[in-house]
């Protein structure tokens, strides 16, 4: 595995406290976490020890109790429905409500918490208005069509859309907070944002379904009893012959890592590229799939930057919820989820279908 306690590499842990050797021990990568958080140890690049640990565990190389803890919570999971509709507001109320000025602070000009597109860009901002751009290429956007986006978040994709496609967009969010600041983002523009669970989608097709459906870095919060579910709602949204995007982080494996499940992103889950077709067969027809999970290493490793780099003024916003706890909880996240890009544990995947048959064939846009 290439790591050291108390070495003098850069991405060896120096151990403060002998209670993390217990903590590993007993709950594998929920307790490497939490000792971290705890203070119980640190180390100088947590990227870098990140992607030496989990290559290691690929390859064999990592003790295989360290993993036990994943393993335990993956077959919970995978026994429970958690995402059901009262469990699905957890995530927001941990993650997606907390103050905006945090995420302007980290994500930049464009608020877009989902992996940006760097087959040229320079900056974040670019990087993200042009993954923007690739998905209503992908989805052949005109002037005037209806585009729903399930889960709008801070309104990033609606406000794109709508001012450089010149489309009618109507988003949903469970979160309140981003519902709000969605609302200010997209003024003045053909924008509605709504907070409503995915499967109340119905209330809102008053108006007739979509030309297109939407969906970027929401799925993963959905949970595989209710993939199917899901899709059904999508397909009911949808015009004959439309096309939608699912832009999503995947597993080779379906995974729960339960360190993030429990203190960053309560409930979450991620699909296999198996489980996405067996949820669409019958309703949608593949097009296209394109991975560039790499590029999520770059945007997190961005956002870490930032994230550090704003640290004091993001602290003033509240010291009571700000604090070095949550430094370190934060980093830690960004950096693991980084590292497990870097390694190709974990890939990014937009997911181009369409609602019955398109006779004239479906052309990749990259």
């Amino acid at each position: 595995m290439g790591v050291a306690t108390n070495g003098r590499r850069p991405w060896d842990i120096a151990v403060h406290d002998e209670r993390f050797y217990r903590q590993v021990l007993m709950h594998g990568t929920l307790g490497l976490g939490e000792s971290y958080v705890n203070g119980l140890w640190n180390c100088e690049d947590l990227q870098a020890f990140f992607v030496r640990v989990i290559s290691g565990r690929q390859e064999g190389k990592v003790p295989r109790w360290l993993g036990l803890a994943s393993r335990m919570a993956g077959s919970l999971a995978g026994a429970l429905n958690r995402q059901t509709r009262t469990r699905a507001t957890r995530v927001v109320e941990v993650h997606y409500d907390l103050n905006p000025h945090l995420f302007e602070a980290m994500l930049g000009q464009t608020m877009a918490y989902t992996c940006a597109y760097w087959p040229s860009a320079e900056t974040i901002d670019d990087a993200q208005r042009d993954k923007f751009d690739l998905i209503c290429r992908k989805l052949r956007l005109k002037p005037g069509d209806r585009v729903l986006d399930i889960g709008c978040g801070f309104g990033s994709f609606a406000r794109f859309a709508a001012g450089e496609y010149g489309c009618e967009v109507v988003g949903v969010t469970l979160s309140p907070a981003q519902a709000e600041y969605a609302r200010r983002f997209c003024a003045n523009l053909p924008v509605r944002v709504h907070v409503c669970d995915y499967r109340d989608l119905h209330v809102y097709l008053g108006e007739g379904r979509f030309d297109s459906v939407v969906s970027v870095g929401m799925f993963e919060a959905v949970g595989r009893r209710n993939f199917r579910t899901y899709m059904e709602v999508v397909h009911r949204a949808l015009k004959d012959r439309g096309l939608w995007l699912l832009h999503t982080i995947g597993a080779d494996e379906w995974a729960v890592e339960p360190w993030l499940a429990r203190h960053i992103f309560p409930n979450g889950e991620l699909p296999e590229l198996g489980q996405i077709d067996g949820a669409v067969r019958g309703l949608f027809n593949i097009e296209d799939l394109h991975n560039f999970g790499t590029d999520y290493a770059r945007t997190l490793a961005v956002w870490d930057e930032r994230f550090r780099a704003h640290w004091s003024d993001i602290r003033r916003l509240d010291v009571s919820v700000f604090t070095d706890r949550f430094f370190r909880t934060w980093t830690y996240y960004l950096a693991c989820c980084a590292a497990s890009f870097r390694s190709r544990n974990i890939q990014l995947w937009q997911v181009v279908m369409s609602k019955g048959c398109l006779s004239e064939g479906y052309r990749s846009v990259r």
